[in-house]
């Protein structure tokens, strides 16, 4: 789900558009919006504040989605809630996302489970008012790609800290997959999808580590055109794209050595409350200023049993 542009956003009374309103006014005399409005005014990019606030939030969400891997291994619900309760199968185990680990709620006590959208996903930049002060326009967008990157990644490492967090007893087929130190290979990619398929759910994406992923490029079967998979494979740009019906997603975010088979329709669920927004920062104090971006969500496992985990596998090429 790729975050609304600015436009979109204004277009609807939303969280977001009332949010903004309010930070238009605040920002006339911070140091970096003032400099980022007054550059891109000179060099015709825009015309006023609102354009700038618009530019600067368009440039975050164009840096941040390709680090928002997250939000493909999860299903993602846009809400105005601030709590949502889901019912839960009869054996199913949810995990609800805490900072610094997960809250286990076992099926057989509890059928169902309440989602608050409590969690922030952040990233900053700051710099000295003498600094934005002389800070030419490619500068200042540089620094906002950057932010905007950052926060991409921290999005991404909160849901992947959700799945790490599963107890292996709940992971489909009762424990994780022990790859024995061997490299990611076609019959890995079969034991993954095997155990998910035999709790009688489809897995839809395959979460890989970057070096497993080219482990995949060196086998057989996904390089010679006598082999099914090899079809889904580009050579050129380095990817597999799908296999056995499942997407691939790979990013270094990924803990080296570990993959993840999920049926993203009913494993977890991401409830967006906001989505990425441009916000102001400052310490007068120390002189600093500078830009946040952030996202708020809730996270929550609903069927541990439809993510399979493999472990132990080979972390070099």
């Amino acid at each position: 789900m790729k975050p609304k542009l600015f436009e979109s956003l204004m277009q609807k009374d939303s969280e977001c558009k009332q949010f903004y309103e309010s930070l238009k006014e605040k920002v006339v005399s911070h140091p970096f919006f003032k400099r980022y409005a007054e550059v891109g005014v000179k060099e015709g990019l825009f015309s006023d504040m609102v354009g700038a606030l618009g530019r600067m939030h368009d440039t975050l969400v164009e840096a941040a989605y390709p680090e928002l891997i997250g939000r493909n291994i999860i299903n993602v619900r846009p809400t105005t809630e601030t709590l949502e309760r889901f019912p839960l199968d009869a054996k199913a185990v949810a995990y609800l996302y805490a900072e610094g680990g997960a809250t286990r709620l076992s099926g057989k006590k509890v059928s169902t489970v309440d989602i608050t959208t409590d969690i922030l996903a952040e990233a900053a930049e700051e710099w000295s008012r003498e600094f934005v002060e002389d800070a030419t326009w490619n500068v200042m967008d540089n620094m906002v790609e950057k932010v905007g990157r950052a926060l991409g990644e921290k999005e991404t490492e909160k849901i992947l800290a959700l799945y790490g967090a599963i107890s292996a007893s709940d992971l489909a087929g009762g424990a994780a997959i022990d790859q024995g130190g061997a490299a990611m290979d076609w019959s890995a990619v079969l034991k993954l999808h095997n155990a998910v398929r035999g709790e009688n759910w489809r897995p839809t994406v395959l979460v890989v580590h970057e070096t497993q992923l080219h482990q995949l490029l060196s086998d057989d079967k996904f390089i010679h055109a006598q082999y099914l998979p090899s079809g889904q494979t580009n050579i050129e740009q380095g990817v597999v794209t799908s296999v056995l019906g499942m997407k691939v997603q790979a990013s270094t975010l990924v803990t080296n050595g570990t993959a993840y088979a999920i049926d993203t329709r009913v494993a977890a669920v991401m409830l967006l409350r906001r989505d990425v927004t441009v916000e102001d920062w400052e310490e007068p104090k120390t002189g600093k200023f500078g830009v946040r971006a952030t996202t708020r969500f809730g996270l929550s496992v609903l069927r541990s049993k439809a993510v399979a985990k493999m472990t132990n596998i080979k972390t070099t090429l």
